[in-house]
Formats: structure tokens, sequence, C-alpha cells
């Protein structure tokens, strides 16, 4: 069977919910087809931008079960899978294989701050126990645990291994992974602050693993399309600079906060943050509204603004 392959937009998708709190199951076909629809590649499911470490495990069970029936040729769907240990992890992907999942995305472990070492080991026994494809992504603000070019170069001959998501701000690190050449995806997180889109693009990256094209999927489109000639490296300047304002916002706060306050104010369903976290409002979230409006985004989109959040 030939590797996967992903290149372009690999957007981490919100979680829905309803007005109860509980997972819109409903409302993750609605945010799938706008993917779809706008030129996305691949989505993932159940990232840090799904609230995943507030979700149980019967939701995240759910969560796979449905989501996978949802799934076209056109669009692969990824899931988070990152567990508490391996032995979790590697249960977490297994199950999302026998569900129907295209993929899975793995992150270390968070809160053990483990040393680079043992979770090189534990990608490795992870992509040992199936066949599922996998990726890596490499979040030390996060997780803490942050690997190397020569530790991910290592992990990435591991067949199983079809992506790699850098979310550090080293350019260097992912010039010497693109020089390894491995057999996998190279992309970077979308932020502005870190400043890895345009250096991972020009050197021959694959695409962007991001969260803004939650709300502006064909404009993450073309960002994230690989360069192979003048062509895409001039549409990939003038579409990035024009980004750069709804970049900046939607890091404006933690992930996801700002995208998902955003999106509900913009009228998608998505519904709120599960607590602690809690929705901009205001100001804070009149920007964001400003910033789509001026990008004209409202309109090609179709938006429903919600006015009346945006006075409170």
């Amino acid at each position: 069977m030939s590797k996967l392959k992903i290149s372009g937009s690999f957007v981490a998708l919100v979680t829905p919910f309803n007005e109860n709190g509980a997972v819109d199951l409903g409302a993750f076909r609605s945010l799938l087809d706008f993917q779809r629809r706008h030129g996305t590649a691949a989505v993932l499911i159940m990232g840090s931008t799904g609230e995943t470490s507030m979700l149980s495990p019967e939701e995240k069970r759910a969560i796979i079960v449905e989501c996978s029936k949802m799934k076209t040729t056109d669009m692969a769907i990824f899931y988070g899978c990152t567990g508490n240990n391996t032995d979790t992890t590697i249960a977490n992907v297994r199950f999302a294989r026998d569900n129907g999942a295209d993929g899975a995305i793995l992150a270390a472990p968070s809160y053990i701050c483990a040393p680079e070492s043992d979770i090189e080991s534990f990608f490795l026994e992870v992509a040992d126990a199936t066949d599922l494809p996998l990726g890596v992504y490499n979040n030390p603000p996060r997780v803490k645990t942050d690997l190397h070019w020569e530790q991910l170069l290592r992990i990435f001959k591991h067949p199983n291994y079809v992506i790699h998501k850098e979310s550090t701000a080293r350019v260097g690190q992912v010039a010497q992974v693109l020089a390894g050449r491995p057999d996998v995806s190279v992309m970077c997180c979308d932020s502005p602050n870190l400043g890895l889109v345009v250096p991972t693009m020009s050197l021959g990256g694959h695409g962007t693993a991001n969260m803004t094209g939650n709300i502006a999927p064909a404009e993450l489109a073309v960002i994230s399309r690989p360069w192979t000639g003048h062509a895409e490296a001039g549409d990939f300047k003038e579409a990035y600079l024009n980004l750069l304002p709804l970049l900046h916002y939607t890091y404006s706060a933690i992930n996801p906060v700002a995208v998902k306050s955003l999106m509900k104010a913009l009228g998608m369903p998505v519904g709120a943050l599960r607590k602690p976290l809690t929705s901009l409002q205001g100001e804070a979230l009149a920007k964001g509204v400003r910033v789509i409006e001026a990008l004209g985004l409202d309109r090609k989109y179709g938006f429903s603004i919600d006015r009346a959040a945006l006075a409170a």
C-alpha cells in the first residue's frame, strides 16, 4: 500500500459544543463541509485547537466514530490520539484505526515534562503498535519536551510517520529536517510570532498545520501550497502579507480562545469554550470582527455577525 501523502492546508478543527455544553456531533458535519469546499487538504480533530485535554474518553471515542462516518475521498481526517502515557496512546491510536481514521497526530504526553530520549522512544513504540499513518507534533510550549532535528529524523525513518508539524521558532531546525529529506510532509504552525511559515515554504515545506483555517480556509490553502515555481511564491507573498492581521488576531489569546470566540461571533456552529476557558467579549471580540470585515471575509464566506455579542 502506498504511503499517505498530505500537502497544503492541514486545519486543526475546533470542537463544537451545543447550548448544554455537550459535544455537538452534528455541527462537525457543517464544519467539515466548510473546510472541504474551500480547499483544505486535511483536518485534525481533537488537537489543542479542539480543546482535547478537556474532553472525556467517552466523548473522544464518540467523536472518532461519528466524524469518521463523514469522511470523503478529497479531505483526510486525522485525530489527536495522545494519551497520558504510552499504553493509553496506543489504545487511542488503535481505536481510531479500527473506526475509520485516516491518521493520528501525536505530541509528547503533557505535564510529565519527559526527557527527549524517552519521548523519542514513545513515538517509536506507538508506531510499532499500529499501521495507521501518524504525525509528530513538536510543541514545547504546550508539553515542555522539545525534540532535536536529529531525533526527529530518526523517528521519521519509521514507515508509519507521514507528517511533521513544528511549533518552535527555530528556522534552523526546519531547515535541518528538510535537508535530511525524510519521507514525511514537513509542515509548520501558522503563528506569525513563531515566524516559521515563510522559511518553511521557501525551503521546500509541504504546507501548514494551522488553526486560522477554521475561519479563512481558502486563504490558508493558498499560503500552504508547496512552492514549485515563481507563481506559487508570488501568490504566497501577496496572500500571506494580506492575511497577517487575521493571523495575529487568532494568536492574540491562548489557542483556541480567539479563533473559537470569533467563529461564534461570525455565526459558525461552534458553541462556547469549555470552562475554565471563557470567550472573548466586547472590544477584544470586536477587533477580530473588524479584521474579518476589512479583509472582506464576511462577504466571501457569508458570515452572519452577532452584533449583540460585540456589544456585551
